[in-house]
């Protein structure tokens, strides 16, 4: 039986979403190089610095790495590198040439989204937000243009009435994990087959905190869909006065009475929110300063000599 080669891999990722192909690869027979990461940021109140999740992975593997915000800021080190293949999971900047073409097989990123829909650096987010059925993970080489790469292995997952981009990142980058070994496998045998991606083009800019906010006025499906599609981050929020409510887990109450948009009403111990359709039901929320708490302990704050509305 023919021995597959083993490749000299360089891998580059920031967030936790990555560390489960960073862990899955070194345990492969293939060599991982350098590990490439964002510095370390301060974190929490005190502002403790704190270095990525896979700069943490790296460590516990006894991988070395290297800490840039750019890749160019490495040129140097990563030329004067022997290594056969780039692999690029939610690292959060492109490469760009001489580096692109540096490796004798490029590079190759996990992209979260079936492409090309949803190009860019919040995929998931933007699939939940959308409203869409599904979503997914592709592997495809990496080009100068946004990801446009010809793909070598997709999966496909439902997102559900109820998942959360947080829930769905989780699972992908799992399954994702896996793709990216039988790929990186396949490369070195000399078998992987890439193929173009078809289809219409969408883009996932990352999301601000503008776009966390509900919007009451639309309907029912598509405040539920942006809740789920910001949680955890951004975390949606909306505001009663002047007061900002972070929205934490809310359902459809296809079964209430409608209310006027941003309408708030205690029925039944139930505290439901006016929309465009359904009411939405809230189930935990956080007032600012406070800690997570049910929707109707929140409410029991609530006045009762008229209907507060949130904005």
């Amino acid at each position: 039986m023919e021995v597959m080669p083993a490749l000299r891999l360089v891998i580059a990722g920031s967030p936790a979403a990555a560390v489960p192909t960073l862990t899955a690869l070194a345990a492969t027979e293939h060599e991982i190089v350098r590990v490439i990461t964002r510095p370390a940021t301060p974190q929490g109140r005190k502002r403790v610095l704190t270095p990525t999740p896979v700069a943490a992975e790296a460590a516990r593997l006894g991988l070395p790495v290297l800490e840039a915000r750019r890749l160019s800021e490495l040129e140097a080190e990563l030329l004067a590198l022997s290594f056969d293949l780039g692999v690029i999971v939610a690292y959060g900047a492109l490469v760009r040439p001489p580096l692109l073409e540096w490796p004798r097989l490029g590079w190759i990123n996990l992209h979260f989204s079936l492409l090309p829909r949803w190009r860019g650096a919040a995929p998931v987010q933007h699939a939940v937000i959308a409203g869409d059925t599904q979503t997914g993970a592709t592997v495809f080489q990496l080009t100068e243009g946004l990801d446009e790469g010809d793909w070598y292995a997709r999966i496909t997952t439902p997102i559900g009435a109820h998942r959360t981009a947080g829930s769905l990142l989780d699972e992908l980058s799992d399954t994702g994990a896996a793709l990216v070994c039988d790929v990186v496998d396949a490369l070195a045998a000399g078998t992987a087959v890439a193929q173009a991606q078809q289809g219409e083009v969408t883009l996932a800019p990352k999301l601000g905190r503008d776009d966390a906010a509900l919007r009451w006025d639309e309907s029912a499906e598509s405040v539920h869909a942006r809740l789920r599609g910001v949680t955890p981050e951004p975390g949606a929020f909306t505001r009663w006065g002047d007061q900002v409510i972070k929205v934490l887990e809310a359902a459809i109450a296809r079964d209430a009475t409608p209310l006027p948009a941003g309408t708030v009403r205690r029925e039944g111990g139930r505290v439901l929110v006016g929309t465009a359709t359904h009411p939405l039901e809230l189930l935990r929320v956080q007032p600012a300063g406070k800690q997570p708490m049910a929707a109707a302990d929140w409410a029991r704050g609530l006045p009762t000599d008229r209907s507060p509305e949130f904005s």
